[in-house]
């Protein structure tokens, strides 16, 4: 039995397709835990058993891990939350106990790259992130954290402003080389870890994708693939907190993505060296003309 929470975002949904295909194969059953099992497209409903309610919930995450043998975990951004502590470890510390108590043997979850370096003590969002996987870690349980660098797929916030303006943003130096994943290879390796539960103790897998890009290299591949000039605009740290506090974000969280940012611009992603099992498959040139043409196109 593998458990599955965030089942509808980008990467538990695409690690939940992954294993509805060869999930029956090594003969294991799929469980998910849906705030809202509606966005569940009806014929997923049918070949999987639901609980509904938040995976942070004691009682809730009790009867998803009983008779668990693997588990799937996401924490989805809390964006009101309080302090960071509590939009991550926090979050995790209900199905921290329940590992325990259902006695769940392997854990996958979604974390950052970072660990090690220099600035991962004060990288907002990431450090949480690593304060959670020590939780986890802490539990006993054979647990490994996916390492994760900035998403290609983020972009697709963007699309917009690609299409209408020929403009993407962010807040790293232009010329800033660093790793970036595709969700979907994200999936893959989570599906993978689920499936082969061979691996003992606790680590990290980094998803770096095959190449490092700067945000200018990623302006001539948008524009080689669209066929349109598409330039990038370095946004200061000031105006993206004004912006993103004008959301409604609390104080923390918004203090805790600006954090990571200039984390990210100091060469927090840059800590683990690429080989052929740290590298994912997926091209930026690949992911911007098989998802983002079509986004930008539509």
């Amino acid at each position: 039995m593998i458990v599955i929470t965030a089942p509808t975002g980008q990467i538990g949904g695409r690690l939940l397709d992954i294993l509805l295909d060869e999930a029956p194969a090594h003969g294991e059953e799929l469980r998910v835990i849906a705030r809202d099992p509606g966005k569940l497209p009806d014929p997923v409903r049918a070949r999987v058993e639901v609980v509904t309610g938040s995976h942070a919930d004691a009682e809730v995450v009790g009867r998803a891990f009983e008779g668990a043998d693997a588990v799937f975990w996401l924490v989805p951004p809390a964006y009101r939350a309080p302090s960071l502590d509590t939009a991550y470890a926090g979050f995790t510390r209900a199905a921290a106990k329940a590992f325990t108590a259902h006695e769940v043997g392997h854990v996958v979850g979604v974390s950052a790259l970072g660990r090690g370096t220099p600035v991962a003590d004060r990288a907002g969002l990431v450090t949480a992130s690593l304060t959670m996987d020590d939780l986890i870690a802490s539990t006993g349980v054979a647990y490994r954290a996916l390492a994760n660098p900035s998403f290609m797929d983020n972009l697709l916030r963007q699309a917009a402003s690609i299409r209408d303006n020929g403009v993407f943003t962010d807040t790293v130096a232009a010329d800033r080389r660093a790793p970036a994943a595709a969700t979907r290879d994200i999936a893959a390796a989570a599906a993978g870890l689920l499936l082969d539960r061979s691996w003992t103790g606790t680590g990290e897998v980094p998803v770096l994708g095959p190449e490092d890009l700067s945000a200018n290299d990623m302006a001539r591949v948008m524009s080689e693939v669209l066929g349109r000039p598409v330039r990038y605009e370095r946004q200061p740290l000031d105006d993206v907190r004004a912006s993103l506090t004008g959301h409604g974000m609390s104080e923390a969280f918004v203090e805790g993505l600006v954090d990571m940012m200039r984390a990210k611009d100091d060469g927090l992603d840059e800590g683990v060296q690429r080989t052929p099992q740290t590298a994912s498959p997926t091209t930026f040139r690949a992911w911007c003309e098989e998802v983002l043409r079509p986004a930008v196109q539509a």
